[in-house]
């Protein structure tokens, strides 16, 4: 039994990451973790992501170093890789962890959203997206936790999603106040769930309005990516919306875009505009370019 690390190449969130296996068992590679301090939410299915900064550390604690396609085989030969095809899927984990983190003692509600999150028509707007959005708050608020409501929002925030900008989001805020009510949250917390998932119709926060700020600035961190996943993006973003014609598509996706641009900020916390801004205004131009 071994456990696995390759070299921290992968780009995300203005750092690299490696990936960190066992060539055994789950098991084995949970409590490897927890010993190094790895947190549960940093699990995808076969796998743990873990920053760069963390690379050394974990091979003096005892992991492997190998390169990536070595690391590779060495999972699909322990029988635990989880195909690509898969992926979406595998997302249960992590996030049910990040919702006990919230929210603990409310699986059904748990489970509702993932099915919505998880709905065969989304292809941008899905679990992945979710996962991203928390994982940006983890990153612009770090050290320190997101807030409970800003995290309530996230979830929450296309958890109605039919491609239909406005009514999407107004849709989803009447979810959140219908079923956080039912969960027994405070009434001054639903609100504020209400409130910040409205904001995202159009991701405009009143200055010194931090909360709203935060949950902008996540749910755009994907602008902000590199050229090749921002192509991704784009990808996906057309597959959600495969039910309009390519002119009407360019035509709505150029005003959007050129909106975006026109955001002044873009990026409303400090933090999000070093990680994403200069790179998100790259995309945004080549695009409309």
């Amino acid at each position: 039994m071994a456990i696995y690390l390759d070299p921290p190449l992968w780009p995300a969130h203005g750092t690299h990451f490696s990936h960190l296996i066992s060539d055994t068992s789950l098991t084995e590679l949970h409590a490897f973790a927890a010993a190094a301090g790895i947190p549960e939410r940093a699990f995808d299915g076969d796998h743990y992501d873990v920053a760069e900064t963390r690379y050394s550390a974990l091979v003096a604690a005892g992991a492997v170093p190998v390169e990536g396609r070595v690391l590779v085989r060495k999972l699909i030969a322990s029988g635990l890789r989880i195909p690509a095809r898969r992926r979406s899927a595998s997302l249960k984990l992590p996030l049910l962890t990040r919702w006990n983190a919230v929210l603990p003692g409310h699986d059904s509600l748990f489970l509702d959203l993932l099915d919505r999150w998880g709905e065969e028509h989304r292809k941008y707007h899905g679990r992945t997206h979710l996962l991203a959005v928390l994982e940006a708050l983890d990153l612009l608020t770090e050290p320190a936790d997101p807030p409970r409501t800003v995290l309530l929002a996230a979830w929450f925030h296309d958890a109605v999603y039919r491609g239909i900008g406005g009514q999407d989001e107004e849709e989803s805020a009447r979810l959140a106040e219908d079923r956080l009510v039912h969960a027994g949250l405070p009434a001054a917390d639903v609100d504020e769930v209400a409130r910040l998932v409205r904001m995202t119709a159009d991701h405009e926060p009143e200055t010194g309005d931090g909360a709203a700020a935060l949950l902008s600035d996540a749910d755009l961190s994907v602008l902000g990516g590199t050229p090749d996943a921002y192509a991704r993006y784009l990808a996906a973003v057309r597959q959600d919306f495969a039910h309009i014609g390519d002119d009407d598509f360019a035509a709505g996706r150029a005003a959007v875009v050129r909106r975006l641009l026109q955001l002044e900020p873009l990026f409303h916390t400090q933090r999000g505009r070093e990680l994403w801004l200069e790179a998100a205004r790259r995309n945004l131009r080549a695009e409309l370019g």
